[in-house]
């Protein structure tokens, strides 16, 4: 893949922020796997729609996120069919921290559209023609934002209030002022006086004019990035950024570090279709309701109820009776919710983690740089998984000072390393590894892989891994 820096200075490169945790669809959406990587619309996820929409403004695209999700992340802009660059954040630090690191990546000339990885927008090419029309105020030394025709007096968005229009070329008018979250009286009062717009965190911005306005109202996040990225080190499509630079740049929203001092903020409204999916009743409003205010997404069975929203993917569900509920099945939790209590989702995911919930944070299913796991079964001393190996992935060469394992291979061909032998194992062959034995398993095929694993052993945890060599630099 070509680096951002060979692009032509005229392109528009997307940059995706992808580094949320997403905890308030919980449990589809957890710590390991935020809502922007989930399959939550025909099997696609946020990001990979995001990137998709992207793929019509420029053919590469900046990815910024967490080194815990850096596979993730690059398997769904593989899905999309876009060339990208992943910037890997050692640890969170909000979008100044974030859009700063991007725009140091690039030439000074080149425009940034700046997106959220978790946003849904059904018309992508009336999205792509309204960025388009923010080029000439942002070619003019504009902090072009895009602000959403709000539907009705929402509580959960900050809003724009637009001033006079700009006289370059476009349907850019300068921002009067941001307004933080109000309450439901002042949402109402925003509504009806008009000229006031959803806030969306979607940016277009030359690069250098984002610099300077960086230097102006937050030097010191501009400073510690330019620290973090000059000491940057790079590993195929992943860029890492430096651990001690990064880790000490202050944690701010680029609204309050620059949007809401600088004097060069426009604002283009966008009057299609929008959603940033923060809440399950917003995952409802994406599938049509029957007569009653019913939503299926799955295998849910409803009878005598009405306004029920059910999301049963794994099995049958069957909602008796039951009125202004939000059901959510997965193979591990369930969450049954009253649907105006949807915004506190995030509070028990907080309640789970501090009373020790695996469940608050992990799946049952795991993805893997090489494929996926999911835990089948597990007491004490014994745990049973179903792996999946993509063709031509391997695992690590590891070893386990506390567990055996036995593999049984399901379908595809295994290419097994076990001690000083290499064997090729097919459907119903098996093998075993003695503790302490280095082994690999790789998938030499044109299809996928998928083996049972039975572990015995005094302790089963994913940390008694010590891995000897590994493909994706995991090693240690």
């Amino acid at each position: 893949m070509n680096p951002p820096e060979r692009l032509a200075p005229d392109s528009i490169i997307p940059v995706v922020m992808c580094g949320g945790s997403g905890t308030r669809l919980w449990p589809l959406s957890r710590k390991a796997l935020p809502k922007q990587f989930v399959p939550l619309l025909e099997g696609k996820s946020l990001l990979q729609l995001t990137l998709e929409r992207a793929a019509l403004l420029g053919s590469h695209s900046l990815l910024v996120t967490s080194e815990e999700h850096r596979f993730l992340a690059r398997d769904c802009a593989e899905a999309a069919g876009i060339r990208s660059t992943l910037l890997l954040e050692p640890v969170g630090r909000n979008t100044a921290a974030a859009m700063a690191v991007a725009a140091l990546q690039v030439p000074a000339q080149v425009l940034l559209l700046f997106l959220p990885a978790d946003h849904h927008i059904p018309d992508a090419q009336a999205f792509a023609a309204t960025i388009r029309s923010g080029v000439p105020a942002a070619r003019a030394g504009q902090l072009v934002t895009f602000g959403i025709t709000p539907s009705f007096p929402s509580t959960a968005y900050g809003y724009i209030q637009r001033g006079e229009a700009l006289v370059q070329p476009g349907d850019a008018y300068r921002v009067q002022r941001f307004v933080e979250k109000p309450d439901a009286a002042r949402a109402q009062e925003l509504l009806l006086s008009g000229g006031y717009f959803w806030n969306a965190g979607v940016f277009l911005v030359q690069a250098d004019t984002l610099l300077a306005a960086l230097q102006d109202h937050a030097p010191d996040i501009l400073a510690a990035c330019r620290e973090a990225v000059a000491h940057q080190s790079t590993d195929g499509d992943f860029r890492r950024l430096e651990t001690t630079a990064f880790t000490a740049c202050r944690s701010e929203s680029i609204d309050y570090a620059v949007m809401e001092k600088a004097p060069n903020v426009a604002v283009i409204p966008f009057a299609g279709a929008w959603s940033d999916v923060g809440s399950w009743n917003a995952v409802a409003e994406l599938s049509t309701a029957d007569a009653q205010g019913n939503r299926i997404a799955g295998q849910g069975h409803l009878l005598a109820a009405r306004n029920t929203y059910i999301h049963a993917p794994h099995r049958p569900v069957v909602a008796l009776g039951t009125h202004d509920l939000l059901i959510i099945d997965t193979a591990d939790a369930l969450l049954v919710a009253d649907a105006g209590h949807a915004e506190q989702v995030k509070a028990v995911v907080a309640q789970l983690e501090a009373q020790g919930v695996p469940q608050a944070q992990q799946h049952r299913r795991v993805a893997r740089p090489w494929g996926v796991y999911d835990c089948l079964d597990a007491g004490e001393r014994f745990q049973v998984k179903r792996i999946v190996v993509k063709p031509g992935a391997s695992l690590s060469l590891q070893i386990h000072h506390h567990r055996a394992e036995h593999w049984i291979v399901v379908s595809g061909t295994a290419e097994v390393t076990n001690g000083d032998s290499v064997m090729l194992l097919t459907e119903n062959q098996s093998t075993y590894i003695p503790v302490g034995q280095a082994h690999r398993l790789a998938n030499p095929g044109k299809v996928p892989l998928e083996i049972i694993e039975v572990q015995s052993g005094s302790y089963l945890g994913e940390d008694d891994i010590v891995r000897l060599e590994d493909t994706y630099g995991r090693v240690g």
